[in-house]
């Protein structure tokens, strides 16, 4: 028979179906049955069983209450859902079973607590929702309170979600074996994915459920009415959401459209291939884009400057604008560093946004706030005389807010602790009614502490002790030794092997006094804190305003910065079909520490010209590399920043396309040549006029022959078809392809400079005009450390291969060594055994063998000699 303890929690754990329900038990969370066991092997702790009454024993673990966050972070970090159960009621004053409910469900996507979140990356909860040939796409970060939503080509959505890198998806559970879900899982391996009923997307329910959370009759003022599936796909994300949170969700404040229009669309492979903002290889931290540019002082800086990475823009006016902020910084030098010195004093107000809505913010939360409130006052003074647009709009809302400053500052002492409970919250003055308990709780300490003085002179002990413990309160405490000293007012509480402890009446009235002024102000100061933290939460939309404008600054001056350290130059952004860099360098490659110095390339390219430019060369010397900067260069003009380079004219592109490297995908049973085609079936169906195609080898995952063929048709179809005739670099080995420019005008032929020496080579990492007519395989083999004798064998096969010899037998001579003496007697041999070689003359053979000599008369005889010398010659 079960115990009423378990019936409350399987009661409760019903209604949590999968996620682990962390059981509140006084100073512990158990958990048992199945989330013990599964819950102990990912946490590492000890799994016990008891006997609750049931006919089996339970499995149970658990940990302290004051570790939740580590390893809820643990939990949530291995794709689980975790439901916290908390007892919402005083166990001393409950009559029966205390009661307990869950307070919140977490998991990836819904985490608000430090612990769980990585400072500068988004924490995007993401879903869709694909109708015909409409798709909608809804984006939260329940952290920072940032909500949005679009609508786009259902082929799109997987772009848009890998560029967002979500830490978790919602989708339809009637799609799980979808091969779009498929796809998604392999591209986002860190990624939750969380299946939900299929009636969820439902726009007139989901509707209804944002209209009455932002209280507003429809949804025009935000900007997403006509959103239909956008809106149905809102819904569905704020539904569980909010199911989650037990409806706290004050820190979204509005829904804003999302215009991908706006951006240039950048595929899954395009982000991984220029590694813009994660490293192909995990332990390479500085190999992204992003590591480059990022030299933010706020989290907050640094999450939007990521976004900015990914979400380069297509409109020239918009880049020119932001150009200038960074512009402004790179000029005053001086300015920017106070700037930056001042954006480095200020807390993640973003995510301070979402604990105060979330009402999980603490007061030193609140006095973080204050203080970057503060300091951000100062930063319209420092600007006040540039003429910038976009630098006076970030700074616009930093002034105006000394009305909230000084309610928090009347309010909240220096440093206040992290929890309510821990009391010293507010300064004198600002209620008087918690003064007034204060002061008593003060007069009943300031009278203990002169107790013990007191005491040790009437009673003549000088060892005499007052203390307090949570059991026994106050007491005085008496060695064994003096026990004939005690006098008779001294009421025995509690005996010791060496010692007596006592209370007295006045004790006792004190003791009382103490505690219950205490407890009193404890539950004072949580009623004042949660009024105050309710007032800052209806400054919410100001705060994140501060929040976005503080980001972009932030970003602006990183912007400047790297383009100070690394002497990057403005770009010429305009609508011109030319790409014209001079001297680019690969932004990630020169920051590296490599005993070479990077040398720069020129690039001029154009639609109306030699559009299409095949790149030959050896392995190594630098082809990928100049593939790769031409693409991070147009990128980076286009999200606003100082390019590597010694000028740099960009027309703009509106896709970055890239077929860079092989990989297998096992997993779904792709090979390395069924990737690549998809890859370049996909960079075929979407490439315009304006795009950027960069193709590192095409072909090389089949036979020669097949690879070859498919190459070259590429370059026609690229060069012939007008829909996309799109501006593309080209690396490839097949030599054959140089032919090309002889037939198609667009086509035109570079290489990479190579300086033979002492039967080695060079790399000059210089593109220069004209195709490459050696690979410099072997060379490369034996500058990656290939043995020798293999290098050298590999020579003798090159020799015959490049001779097309062949044996005495008219086999190909590919085992023939330095050493091949005995195979040369051998095949003389078979010479004077035959006298020629039968396969040149096989109608010779053939001939003799068709002679009947038995017949043969010898004027028949004399005329087939004849017929054979002719033959033989």
């Amino acid at each position: 028979m079960s115990t009423p303890l378990m019936d409350q929690y399987h009661r409760i754990k019903d209604k949590n179906r999968g996620a682990i329900l962390l059981f509140r038990m006084g100073d512990f969370y158990e958990m048992f049955d199945e989330d013990a066991i599964a819950a102990s092997r990912i946490l590492g702790l000890t799994l016990t069983s008891r006997n609750h009454g049931e006919s089996a024993k339970t499995a149970l673990c658990g940990f302290p209450y004051h570790a939740l966050d580590r390893y809820m972070g643990k939990l949530i970090a291995h794709g689980q859902r975790v439901a916290v159960c908390e007892q919402v009621e005083d166990p001393k004053t409950a009559k029966g079973l205390v009661k307990r409910e869950v307070i919140e469900v977490i998991s990836k996507g819904t985490a608000v607590s430090a612990d769980l979140l990585t400072e500068k990356s988004n924490n995007f909860l993401v879903t869709f929702f694909i109708k015909a040939d409409s798709a909608g796409l809804a984006v939260a970060d329940i952290s920072t309170g940032e909500f949005f939503c679009t609508e786009t080509l259902p082929v799109k959505v997987g772009n848009e979600i890998e560029k967002l890198q979500p830490a978790e998806i919602l989708f339809n559970e009637e799609e799980a074996k979808q091969p779009f879900i498929k796809n998604l899982q392999s591209n986002l391996p860190g990624t939750a994915f969380t299946s939900v009923e299929a009636w969820r997307y439902n726009f007139h329910n989901a509707y209804q459920n944002l209209t009455t959370h932002f209280k507003t009759q429809n949804l025009e003022g935000f900007g997403v009415e006509g959103l239909e599936n956008g809106i149905t796909a809102a819904g569905a994300l704020f539904a569980y959401v909010s199911e989650q949170k037990k409806n706290k969700l004050g820190q979204i404040r509005k829904i804003a459209p999302f215009r991908t229009e706006r951006y240039m669309a950048l595929d899954g492979a395009t982000i991984r291939n220029l590694e813009l903002v994660r490293p192909v290889h995990p332990e390479d931290e500085k190999g992204t884009l992003l590591s480059v540019l990022d030299k933010t002082r706020t989290a907050m800086g640094g999450r939007l400057l990521k976004r900015l990475v990914v979400n380069p823009l297509l409109q020239v006016a918009e880049i020119e604008k932001r150009l200038d902020g960074v512009s402004l910084f790179v000029r005053e030098n001086d300015l920017r560093e106070q700037m930056s010195a001042l954006l480095s004093e200020v807390s993640d107000i973003e995510r301070l946004c979402g604990r105060i809505g979330a009402e999980r913010a603490n007061p030193r939360d609140l006095y973080s706030l204050k203080q970057s409130l503060l300091k951000l006052k100062e930063a319209p003074f420092l600007v006040k005389d540039q003429d910038c647009i976009l630098v006076n709009e970030s700074t616009a809302s930093f002034s105006g807010n000394e009305s909230i400053i000084e309610q928090l500052d009347k309010a909240l002492r220096d440093e206040p602790p992290l929890s309510c409970t821990e009391g010293n919250i507010f300064k004198p003055g600002f209620s008087l009614e918690l003064d007034s308990l204060l002061e008593g709780a003060r007069e009943g300490k300031e009278w203990i502490a002169s107790l013990q003085q007191k005491e040790r002179d009437r009673t003549g002990i000088s060892s005499l002790k007052v203390s307090f413990n949570s059991v026994f309160g106050y007491y005085i405490e008496v060695s064994k030794a003096n026990q004939d000293k005690v006098p008779p007012d001294y009421i025995r509480k509690q005996t010791l092997v060496n010692a007596e402890r006592f209370i007295t009446e006045e004790l006792k009235k004190w003791e009382s006094v103490i505690l219950s002024a205490e407890e009193k102000t404890t539950k004072l100061e949580s009623i004042l804190f949660d009024a105050l933290r309710k007032e800052m939460a209806c400054h919410l939309e100001r705060f994140q305003q501060i929040a976005d404008g503080a980001a972009l600054l932030d970003c602006l001056c990183s912007l400047a910065e790297t383009a100070i350290l690394r002497n990057y130059v403005r770009p010429e952004v305009n609508n011109s079909d030319e790409l014209r860099i001079e001297e680019g360098r690969h932004p990630v490659i020169e920051n590296l520490d490599f005993s070479e110095d990077f040398v720069p390339n020129n690039l001029v390219i154009r639609n109306s010209g030699e559009f299409i430019h095949l790149i030959t060369g050896p392995n190594m010397a630098g082809k990928s590399t100049f593939l790769r900067q031409t693409g991070l260069i147009v990128l980076m003009a286009q999200m606003g920043s100082f390019v590597p380079a010694k000028s740099a004219s960009i027309g703009l592109v509106d896709r970055i396309f890239t077929r860079v490297g092989a990989s297998d995908r096992l997993s779904r049973g792709q090979s390395t040549f069924l990737v690549e085609m998809q890859e370049l079936a996909n960079i075929l169906n979407n490439a315009t006029h304006q795009s950027l195609i960069l193709l590192d080898e095409i072909g090389r995952g089949t036979s020669t022959f097949d690879g070859l063929s498919i190459a070259w048709a590429l370059v026609e179809y690229l060069h012939n078809t007008s829909t996309v005739s799109a501006k593309t670099l080209f690396a490839t080995h097949y030599h054959e392809l140089t032919d090309i420019p002889l037939v198609q005008k667009g086509v035109k032929n570079y290489n990479i400079a190579v300086k033979e020496w002492n039967d080695k080579i060079i790399f000059l990492r210089k593109i220069i005009e004209g195709a490459c007519d050696h690979s410099y395989g072997i060379q490369v083999a034996r500058l990656s450390g290939v043995p020798e004798p293999l290098i050298v064998r590999a020579k003798e096969i090159l020799k015959n291969l490049e001779a097309a010899e062949l044996t005495a037998d008219h086999k190909p001579a590919l085992a023939r060594t330095v050493n091949h003496k005995e195979r040369c007697r051998q095949e003389a041999a078979v010479l004077q055994l035959t006298l020629f070689d039968p396969t040149l003359n096989k109608g010779v053979v053939e001939l003799i063998r068709g002679l009947d000599l038995n017949t043969l008369t010898p004027l028949e005889a004399l005329n087939t000699l004849s017929e054979i010398k002719k033959k033989v010659g």
